[in-house]
């Protein structure tokens, strides 16, 4: 008997995660298929994940998934939910589908060379999340730009948080090759307890470079036509500054640099307190005058 790809599901849910997930902010017409969309992915991710499953059955599992969102003859609930939310939205499997090839690409690849092969992967690992979300609530696809930057950064932060998890569960290292090796160090520098002076320089210099890319999309909230979206986005834009700072200045080796539950509420509560305090009073104001939002690869021209 085939089963559902959901038995591979790691218990982890959308209160685990680093940023707000279709909070209470998010208007209740908008969470159903935003959740329907977290929890199709969050199966992905955890079948490209799972420790005992071979590269063979991963990949099946996630092709069946993408069958059961396209109708093609595959019966994961996940994938059968998300297709009926699509549906009553008249919104595109693509975001989904892009998601399913960096799933793919979790399972079959575990070095990446440079900044740029980082950046394609984010560009199906990270941006079609914010895309799919804008598209839901009917946000012009001008604010994709200053999405893509946000959403890479949270991917990179995520990154570097969970490099050590990553290197010794996965034998993946999303760390570029050539960042490790300009800073005179490598890949077998993750087994250590603490981070060398050379891997330390690395990881802080990839969280600055992770920290401008943030700044080019910030302007986001105020591009935001939902001023209950813009709320969320001005929440998860200030987490992502604090992660950005943490990881600036600590080591991930072994110091802590996540926030608990509590945290996350309370940081992301005063984002977007902020945010709509600031409408409340001036209004939206879209884009900060003089500030142009660059997308990941206007970034990658910039910084050659």
């Amino acid at each position: 008997m085939t089963l559902d790809a959901a038995q591979h599901r790691s218990g982890k849910g959308s209160g685990d995660e680093n940023f707000p997930v279709a909070s209470w902010l998010i208007a209740p017409q908008h969470r159903r298929p935003i959740l329907a969309f977290y929890e199709f992915v969050r199966i992905a991710d955890d079948i490209a994940d799972h420790a005992t499953l071979s590269e063979t059955d991963q990949l099946a599992h996630l092709d069946r998934l993408e069958s059961s969102l396209l109708g093609g003859g595959g019966n994961d609930a996940a994938g059968i939910a998300l297709r009926a939310a699509l549906v009553e939205r008249s919104l595109s499997p693509q975001h989904a589908q892009d998601l399913l090839k960096a799933f793919r690409q979790d399972v079959t690849k575990h070095r990446y060379a440079d900044w740029d092969e980082l950046i394609d992967y984010c560009r199906y690992s990270a941006m079609p999340v914010g895309r799919f979300v804008l598209d839901v609530h009917g946000e012009s696809r001008s604010t994709w730009p200053a999405s893509d930057n946000v959403c890479t950064v949270l991917q990179i932060v995520n990154h570097l948080q969970d490099c050590v998890k990553d290197h010794r569960a996965l034998d993946r290292v999303y760390i570029p090759l050539d960042a490790l090796k300009a800073a005179g160090t490598s890949v077998e520098a993750l087994d250590a307890p603490r981070a060398s002076p050379q891997l330390l320089a690395c990881l802080h210099g990839l969280a600055g470079r992770t920290g401008v890319m943030l700044e080019q999309g910030a302007s986001l909230p105020a591009q935001i036509d939902d001023t209950r979206l813009a709320a969320e986005i001005s929440a998860i834009v200030t987490l992502a500054r604090h992660f950005v700072q943490l990881l600036r200045t600590r080591d991930p080796l072994c110091e802590n640099v996540r926030l608990g539950k509590f945290g996350v509420a309370a940081l992301g509560a005063l984002g977007a307190a902020k945010e709509l305090f600031g409408r409340t009073l001036f209004g939206r104001s879209g884009r900060v005058p003089g500030t142009v939002s660059r997308s990941p690869a206007d970034e990658r021209r910039h910084t050659r």
